[in-house]
């Protein structure tokens, strides 16, 4: 009865063309609808490509995601397949040379997927060159402005090949995302083409709160917050540990996540002011990140405008802070600084010691309980629910195309 259902459905949607005999498995990969994610990181923590994941998946989509395995990955079990590449080198031009190189086969040797999506740049040739080589559509999603990003800013040749190989494929590419209005304008000034703009907002998710006691935290403290996979240089945490020395001794940071400038933040909490007052935290699943977050008083965003990348940023940490109902002391970088003025959910700061300590000084004079009905109203209007609109609409228009 199988077999014969099967050969029916054959010539509904294949035509009388029939393969003779063909099996559950075969009907299967036919109407199967495939999609493979790429990043460079370790898959866990990417909370953007997860969320984009969870829509393609209600678009009944078969998914595989892509990354690499890290010396500090964790254990990941997701209900969709994963591939981790542990890699030989884990920085520099031989780092990306090899996952290139590296996801360009592993690509060639699986089954056909229906939609290709490279996540940044440095996954966009191996995608590029598969989905051509396949005639497959291509989606790529800019996580920041690339080329600007403040590490290859003093290495020309690094960013020219950069430029070079973005400059050949983006203006060839029809499905383009990326992740704020000021950075879809620039790569529109470069390139003539206006990706379309979905934010790194965090779904209405929360999880059940949890005491400071649950979590090791000191119960009395003014708690802030900086968290996410970028604490990297420029963002503006050396100058908080700074200011973080001439405010009250019950003001108290905690850094969770991973990044770049981690090794002298905790130089600097080595400094006497500082005993006990900072308290660090590594990569957390999104959820458990989330139990940091609730219990927090303010909620710290302080990229510098010193490269166009971060002048643009818009870190979804500021979503999470909000969700959480944490009013925000940010730097003055432009996205950031327009959610916080425009609700009315915290204050901008210049990154000098006396600012930061005066803003941070205003904002809990207020009380976190003041913030509360513009943050509910933030929340409101900026989900991931309605920005995940934006993706269903880009995949039914590559499925008519």
């Amino acid at each position: 009865m199988l077999d014969i259902d099967i050969s029916v459905l054959h010539e509904k949607i294949l035509g009388k063309n029939i393969i003779q005999g063909a099996s559950p498995g075969y009907f299967y990969y036919c109407l199967v609808k495939r999609i493979v994610l790429s990043v460079t990181n370790d898959l866990s923590t990417d909370q953007r490509v997860q969320r984009t994941i969870s829509v393609l998946r209600s678009l009944n989509y078969e998914i595989l995601f892509v990354g690499r395995q890290m010396a500090a990955s964790k254990d990941f079990n997701p209900p969709y397949r994963i591939k981790r590449f542990k890699q030989f080198f884990h920085r520099g031009f031989l780092f990306y040379a090899e996952y290139n190189i590296r996801l360009f086969f592993f690509l060639l040797r699986q089954k056909r997927f229906d939609i290709y999506w490279s996540n940044d740049l440095d996954t966009l040739l191996p995608n590029y060159l598969i989905s051509k080589l396949f005639g497959r559509p291509l989606v790529y999603d800019s996580h920041e402005y690339f080329c600007g990003v403040p590490e290859i800013q003093d290495r020309p040749v690094v960013k020219w090949i950069w430029q070079s190989l973005e400059s050949w494929i983006f203006p060839k590419l029809n499905y383009l995302i990326t992740v704020n209005q000021s950075i879809a304008e620039l790569y529109h000034k470069d390139y003539g083409k206006r990706p379309l703009v979905v934010r790194n907002i965090g779904n209405s998710f929360v999880p059940k709160p949890l005491s400071r006691l649950d979590l090791n935290l000191p119960e009395k403290a003014y708690l802030v917050i900086n968290q996410g996979s970028g604490i990297n240089v420029d963002r503006g945490m050396e100058e908080f540990m700074d200011a973080l020395k001439i405010m009250e001794e019950d003001v108290h940071l905690l850094v969770v996540g991973r990044g770049d400038v981690l090794p002298k933040l905790k130089q600097q909490a080595q400094d006497a002011a500082l005993k006990n007052r900072v308290h660090f935290i590594g990569p957390q699943p999104y959820e458990k990140l989330l139990e940091y977050t609730m219990v927090a008083d303010l909620g710290i965003s302080l990229d510098k405008d010193n490269n166009i990348n971060y002048r643009y940023s818009l870190p979804n940490k500021v979503f999470d802070y909000i969700k959480c109902g944490l009013p925000i002391l940010s730097s003055e970088v432009v996205e950031v600084k327009s959610i916080v003025e425009r609700y009315d959910i915290g204050l901008s700061s210049s990154l000098d010691a006396e600012s930061l300590k005066s803003k941070l000084e205003i904002i809990r004079s207020k009380g976190k309980s003041a913030y509360q009905r513009a943050l509910k109203q933030a929340a409101e209007e900026n989900n991931w629910e309605e920005e995940s609109k934006l993706i269903r609409e880009l995949i039914l228009k590559i499925e008519q195309e």
